[in-house]
């Protein structure tokens, strides 16, 4: 899902939860712990700034950077919607921010970080993405849980603005149970009858294996989707396909690939039989898009 995606009305800020904004009071918090100084100098006369993208990428992170600039008692008017495509080797003029001097140049960073980062996410995402559907593949590629602490909501929003899946959001959303659950507990049978007992009918078992022996004890115990990580190659897709011919009309479940993929590693790792490719490479170590904020000079009278 991306905002290409999306039929007309709906908005994928509207999927925010209303607790993320006491997150910008934090944001801000760590910033200007106490006075500012700079601000001090500029004063509180109503100025115009323009967001200007430098450097190509999607945007994304509209709904953060707008609470941002409101907390700070300024306004946003966006030039380009959430999710269009930032030119590369050209300033672009993004949106107009209206706020007093010392309002904006409050807000300037946070603002800045929060939108880079964001749409650093986007832009890998949706490189992968179209790297995927290049290939004719209909499966769905994913993000993983491996996010900044405190900035999730923003990161996971990143990829859903680039158009791939955020994967679950956090351990109460999914049961994934990995390879030291598997050894603490001593089976994947064991674990995944246990787990049943109390996560009930509601949520997906999903479980790590190493090899498709274990993926075929993890589908015969239950487990909504096989995880084959870091399988790679002939026995990936091997062991996908005999997966499928085996449980045929027995068991529904869905087959994911994961662990070490990288853009140009991602076509050998999909295939008809794999529904699921999930990566932190859309997430992690992601380079920003550049912007700046930039006061209007003043008129001479």
């Amino acid at each position: 899902m991306s905002e290409s995606d999306l039929l007309p009305g709906q908005n994928l800020a509207h999927l925010l939860p209303p607790s993320w904004k006491t997150e910008v009071s934090k944001w801000y918090a760590e910033d200007t712990p106490s006075f500012d100084w700079a601000g001090f100098v500029v004063g509180e006369e109503e100025q115009e700034a323009i967001l200007w993208g430098k450097s190509g990428g999607i945007l994304a992170g509209v709904p953060f950077f707008d609470e941002i600039f409101k907390q700070a008692e300024c306004t946003v008017e966006w030039l380009l919607p959430e999710g269009s495509v930032v030119p590369p080797n050209t300033k672009t003029k993004v949106a107009i921010v209206h706020g007093k001097a010392r309002n904006l140049l409050l807000a300037e960073r946070v603002g800045l970080n929060t939108l880079a980062r964001c749409s650093g996410i986007a832009s890998v995402s949706r490189r992968f993405r179209d790297l995927a559907r290049a290939e004719g593949w209909k499966g769905v590629v994913a993000g993983t849980r491996k996010t900044t602490p405190g900035f999730r909501l923003v990161e996971k929003y990143g990829m859903m603005v680039g158009g791939v899946d955020p994967h679950r959001h956090d351990l109460s959303s999914m049961v994934m149970l990995k390879d030291n659950h598997i050894w603490a507990t001593g089976s994947i049978t064991s674990a995944v009858q246990a787990v049943r007992r109390v996560a009930g009918f509601s949520l997906l078992v999903n479980v790590e294996c190493q090899n498709y022996d274990e993926a075929n004890e993890a589908i015969e115990a239950g487990a909504n989707i096989v995880m084959l990580d870091n399988l790679v190659g002939e026995e990936l897709h091997n062991s996908a396909q005999k997966l499928k011919e085996q449980w045929k009309g027995k068991k529904q479940f869905l087959i994911e690939t994961s662990g070490g993929i990288v853009e140009g590693g991602l076509t050998s790792r999909i295939g008809p039989d794999i529904d699921i490719l999930s990566t932190s490479a859309v997430h992690q170590s992601c380079p920003h898009v550049d912007f700046s904020l930039k006061i209007q000079p003043r008129k001479k009278a």
